[in-house]
């Protein structure tokens, strides 16, 4: 059965379409009041992200709120480390945290690879449900964290702003790093090409802190691993015109405008970028562009969102292959009447950009 809305689908493979699809990174989130009313029901958020019918709801909150165009499957990119036995848990105020963070070489030589259908059924099933509940409205979303990011929480056991432990083992010790990598890209394409025959249209990895790192470190200890689970996925061929057929796979790198370049030759199909990149600057046509407002502009009024996004709408200009996103997820304060306005502006001007 055909998609109702494939522009989301056409934008990724560089086709024509009437206008801009536009959803937001962390779409499903705080910011919604019945997101915060679900939450409070079930107690905490990792048994949200565990109980597949209450993914599903989660998921399909923004879409039945606003005129997305595409969902993305609630979840989170910590759960192959909490797979792995990490024993992953959420503090108030302070983000994730693990119980057993990696302290020694040999925490990561006997690290499991998890197995996506059994230590991750819970994804697949959310992702199943998902689709039945979309009725084919529009696409969904399965994502995963890059190795690299997902490495920076286990080592640092949480969130951090210095990556002084990872930092240290790179530098100190790159060997067991790069075999954290690797075990890392191995569970990251076997958990993605699972979301894949479970449903999932369009994959994306997130590199949250690949921008923290220096320009060849990031070329060694990030891009690498992505390419290699770049390689891995099992999307299917890419054809000369648009199919429904094909998983395209986003890769976005927080602070990665610099590495554009190497990014897009990685055989990816699009590329995000963040609020800090001119869309002018970037080559179009080669592979789809996703972004790229500063989610803070949602707190300004009405003229000062439909003006930011009529500047990005016109720095990408008159190409195929623009997704609108945010440089990154929304933030939970964020006026619901704004999120209406950015959707609404993005819909409404870039009918004029593409049918000029």
């Amino acid at each position: 059965m055909s998609l109702k809305n494939d522009r989301y689908l056409r934008a990724l493979q560089c086709e024509a379409v009437d206008y801009t699809p536009v959803w937001m990174m962390r779409q499903a989130g705080r910011y919604l009041p019945e997101y915060r009313k679900l939450r409070a029901s079930a107690g905490d958020f990792m048994t949200m992200c565990k109980t597949p019918e209450l993914a599903c709801e989660a998921t399909m909150q923004p879409i039945r709120r606003f005129d997305l165009d595409a969902a993305i499957i609630f979840s989170d990119i910590l759960t192959i480390p909490d797979a792995m036995g990490l024993g992953l848990y959420f503090e108030t105020g302070e983000g994730p945290k693990f119980k057993h963070p990696i302290n020694h070489p040999n925490d990561i030589k006997q690290l499991p690879i998890p197995d996506p259908q059994t230590d991750l059924g819970y994804v697949m099933d959310a992702i199943r449900l998902a689709r039945k509940e979309l009725d084919n409205k529009v696409p969904l979303i399965g994502f995963a964290g890059s190795p690299w990011t997902l490495a920076t929480y286990m080592i640092e056991g949480g969130s951090s702003k210095t990556f002084t432990k990872i930092k240290k083992m790179l530098y100190s010790d790159p060997a067991s790093l790069h075999l954290l990598l690797d075990k890392l890209a191995d569970s990251v394409a076997l958990y993605l090409n699972a979301q894949i025959q479970a449903g999932a249209q369009s994959i994306m990895i997130f590199d949250s802190w690949g921008g923290a790192l220096s320009h060849r470190s990031y070329l060694d200890f990030s891009l690498k691993y992505m390419q290699k689970i770049v390689n891995a996925l099992q999307r299917g061929q890419r054809q000369a015109h648009y199919t429904q057929d094909y998983i395209p796979v986003t890769l976005f790198t927080k602070g990665g405008g610099l590495w554009f370049d190497k990014i897009m030759h990685t055989g990816c199909d699009a590329v995000g970028v963040d609020w800090t990149v001119d869309l002018s600057t970037l080559p179009k046509g080669q592979v789809a562009i996703q972004g790229n407002l500063d989610p803070t502009i949602l707190y300004g009024d009405k003229a000062t969102i439909e003006q930011n996004t009529a500047w990005i709408l016109q720095e990408f200009g008159q190409h195929n292959g623009h997704v609108f996103n945010l440089g990154h997820g929304i933030n939970q304060d964020t006026p619901i009447e704004s999120v209406e306005i950015l959707i609404n502006a993005v819909h409404q001007q870039s009918k004029r950009v593409h049918n000029d």
